[in-house]
């Protein structure tokens, strides 16, 4: 992760303030790039995307063991997430050949991807994208390109025999429906073709230039070419190659207003309209999201750690961490249920969905807090997933602290009544009233979980009483979803 792009704000300040939101000024640059997909199948593919709303990320790697950052204390930049730590945080080389050994103790013997699978659905969650290969060149799949993997004899969990964890978490989630995701990193700080060992590296990107050393540059690109086919040819049917690195582009495609890319200083074209193709030969229908490469091969835009303040007229994905970090790190925060469920509300309400990182720990579990988060927005969405699902923007988007959706057919409204910041239960007041979504009649009105509800239309507000026996319930908790049938 760690990217940024002129309409995000660094991801240093989403953490300090929680959950900052993009300018209005900015989405208007965001539409004006994208370009929507042409195939039917792909179409297709991301109209059901758009209809899941909430899926499941996960960085794991040999990393977890030492809970530091993933990848990024490789990487010889003056930046927050880049620092070393440990007893060889002295030396940059000694550090690295430490790291890499990290994967001769690997071996996370509790790992039990059903148990994932099943959390994540009770939760409601519909999609998961797992970090097949981080920036640091660890795979987590049988590669043949390379020794640096989870599969080979010097990982101690090479002897399991669910050794191929991607392999094993894309058949578990597929089991259960899930549409499956491959996060794979474009740069890759492990090849020689990527940091050539002839030169120290310098900073996230190639360590060389590659106009001047093209032969170097093409076995790297082939290189990275017949990972991502593995991926697709191996691994069942794959719904989405989610690719990061964003730095890994045509220069041509530099925005140079950004100040991350103003650091790159050379071609780093990877040929994406060839890997693209071989992708959906072998996965017709694939979504390819080329992340933060505005162009044809990202097929929605992926905000990290932050939210749009409105909707986006084109197809999004905010990514967040359950914790404060992407991988596991001891003792982390974890945000209390009532937080994800008022972003899920949030996002949903501007037409995006909501991707959820937690990282796995060295052992191959996550940490307890994490299921009791999952657990809790399952309870939750059990009651209230209708006004979730299959939905999309409808004005006036939010008012207040109530937040609308729409089923996509158009007959059914929801307007989300979120609970106070610091209090899970959803206080009603004795009367409602609402903007009338679209200014639409509203034939019914009824409270998810309590019943019908009385009303009165006057002009474009509703107003709907609330009777005592039910203001009182404490079965509400974060949000209430008052649906609207017209």
């Amino acid at each position: 992760m760690r990217i940024t792009r002129n309409y995000f704000f660094p991801a240093a300040m989403a953490l300090i303030a929680c959950l900052p939101f993009l300018a209005t000024a900015q989405h208007h640059d965001v539409s004006a790039n994208y370009i929507p997909p042409t195939d039917p199948l792909v179409q297709k593919n991301l109209a059901e995307w758009q209809d899941l709303k909430f899926g499941l990320f996960m960085h794991w790697g040999t990393y977890s063991q030492w809970g530091v950052v993933e990848s990024w204390s490789l990487c010889p930049e003056d930046e927050g997430w880049t620092v070393r730590r440990g007893p060889h945080a002295q030396s940059y080389f000694d550090y690295v050949k430490a790291y890499e050994n990290l994967q001769t103790t690997f071996n996370p013997t509790q790992f039990n991807p059903e148990k994932w699978a099943e959390a994540a659905k009770q939760a409601g969650m519909k999609y998961v994208i797992f970090t097949t290969k981080h920036h640091d060149g660890f795979a987590m799949f049988d590669t043949k390109q390379s020794d640096y993997k989870i599969t080979d004899s010097k990982t101690p969990f090479s002897s399991h025999p669910r050794a191929n964890v991607t392999k094993e978490i894309f058949d578990a989630f597929r089991g259960d429906d899930f549409k499956i995701g491959t996060y794979f990193s474009k740069p890759d700080w492990h090849s020689d073709d990527y940091w050539w060992p002839y030169f120290p590296p310098k900073d996230r990107n190639v360590n060389y230039d590659p106009v001047k050393y093209p032969e170097r540059w093409e076995s790297f690109k082939n290189f990275t070419y017949h990972q991502i086919e593995e991926l697709m040819t191996g691994y069942g049917k794959v719904d989405i190659l989610w690719l990061d690195g964003g730095w890994v582009r045509p220069y041509s495609t530099i925005d140079t207003t950004v100040e991350w890319q103003r650091t790159i200083k050379t071609e780093q074209d990877i040929d994406m309209a060839r890997i693209a193709a071989m992708a959906r030969t072998h996965q017709p229908g694939l979504l390819v999201v080329d992340r933060t490469v505005a162009g044809e091969f990202e097929n929605y835009v992926t905000p990290e750690q932050q939210v749009p303040s409105e909707p986006l007229d084109i197809p999004w994905e905010s990514c967040l961490t359950m914790g404060n970090s992407w991988s596991y790190v001891p003792d982390d925060i974890y945000k209390p249920a009532r937080q994800i469920v008022h972003t899920l509300v949030k996002i949903v309400s501007r037409g995006g969905n909501y991707l959820l990182n937690i990282g796995p720990g060295p052992h191959g579990d996550w940490d307890p807090a994490a299921y009791d988060r999952l657990r809790a927005v399952g309870e939750w969405i059990t009651i209230n997933g209708e006004g979730i699902y299959s939905t999309r923007t409808v004005t006036p988007y939010a008012q207040s602290n109530i937040f609308y959706t729409q089923h996509k057919d158009g007959n059914t409204s929801y307007a989300f009544l979120l609970s106070e910041d610091d209090s899970d239960q959803v206080l009603l007041p004795a009367t409602i009233q609402l903007a009338l979504p679209d200014g639409k009649l509203v034939k019914q009105v009824e409270i998810l979980g309590l019943g019908k509800m009385k009303f009165k239309t006057n002009g474009n507000t509703l107003e709907i009483t609330v009777p005592n026996n039910k203001r009182t319930l404490t079965t509400l908790r974060y949000a209430a979803a008052i649906k609207l049938s017209h």
